[in-house]
């Protein structure tokens, strides 16, 4: 009987700790919550896109998305973007520039954590500066099929995604600056047609080594051994050759002895990205340095001969003297 009135009593008045828990100020603090989560998730209208992390870093704010293009075999692709702009002015946008980093590599090549490099630079001088981070590099997280990424797959599905993403935030045409692998990234990304005037104003290169020639990779019994050595291997760590703070896939290697082989060709199997250099309609700024083991006339005709230079299509090669020279 007793128990039966604690229940009733229970059942009409809940008792203080059940009223706090849905006390006014709380719900609204869910709703906001809620509200700002699904804002989050809507930032585009292109593909999924999450604004995982707004921040102030001294004079800079920085943003970091979190795309998810889903336009390649592998769905579990994710690229992260961090946009830098000013505390002062945030809502003042300059022209767009995309930093593409190399290999071994990540975000922090542009952008260190106390706010050092080109990427800071180009902010505070008024530049909308955008910083992609690859797939499995830095934020980005390793996609299901890492052991395969390659430059065709950068060039072909995650350069186009970030450019239209850019595109559509800024509401301006970028500019793109690419160091190492992310200079040939973009190479293969203007060769193969997947990069040009709607989503690129400008394209510049740095240390981008394409056309150099590996003359040992060039016999067939010494490539056919070093591939066969190397598909045991997932990927190739930077930290352990001290080459970087990254790894890099295993497939990019392969690609590149593909390259260098005896009939091999800077392209895809049915895509000749040298050749499709001669149709880029993009100005195109090349720099190299002299002890890269380049020729001082090497990058400069090759890149004459690949890149057609007419009225909307200027392309110039600068070569710098480099360490040998102290600079």
């Amino acid at each position: 009987m007793w128990f039966r009135c604690l229940k009733r009593r229970f059942l009409r008045k809940p008792p203080f700790l059940w009223r706090a828990a849905i006390a006014p100020e709380r719900v609204v603090s869910y709703r906001l919550s809620s509200q700002i989560k699904s804002d989050m998730q809507s930032s585009s209208q292109l593909f999924p896109v999450a604004l995982i992390s707004a921040e102030r870093r001294g004079d800079l704010v920085e943003d970091v998305y979190r795309l998810k293009p889903a336009n390649s075999p592998d769905p579990s692709v994710e690229l992260v973007v961090t946009r830098l702009g000013l505390v002062d002015q945030p809502d003042v946008r300059g022209i767009p520039v995309i930093l593409l980093h190399g290999s071994f590599s990540n975000r922090r090549f542009w952008y260190s954590p106390k706010g050092i490099g080109l990427g800071p630079y180009l902010a505070r001088a008024g530049y909308d500066v955008w910083i992609p981070e690859m797939r499995g590099h830095g934020l980005s997280a390793r996609n299901q099929n890492y052991r395969a990424n390659c430059v065709a797959d950068y060039a072909r599905f995650d350069v186009p995604a970030i450019a239209a993403f850019v595109c559509e935030q800024s509401g301006q045409i970028p500019h793109w600056m690419g160091h190492s692998l992310g200079g040939t990234t973009l190479a293969a990304a203007l060769g193969g047609q997947y990069l040009g005037p709607p989503t690129a104003a400008s394209v510049a290169l740095f240390g981008s080594q394409v056309s150099r020639t590996y003359w040992p990779l060039k016999i067939p019994p010494l490539q056919w051994s070093a591939r066969l050595l190397l598909r045991s291997f997932e990927h190739v760590s930077g930290p352990r050759f001290k080459r970087g703070p990254e790894d890099e896939p295993i497939g990019l290697v392969l690609e590149s002895l593909r390259w260098h082989g005896l009939f091999g060709r800077f392209g895809e199997r049915d895509n000749n990205w040298w050749a499709g250099l001669k149709e880029v309609q993009v100005p195109l700024l090349a720099v190299a340095g002299r002890c890269c083991g380049w020729r001082s006339s090497g990058p400069r005709v090759g890149l004459s001969h690949a890149v057609r230079s007419d009225r909307r299509s200027a392309a110039q090669t600068v070569s710098l003297p480099g360490a040998r020279a102290r600079f």
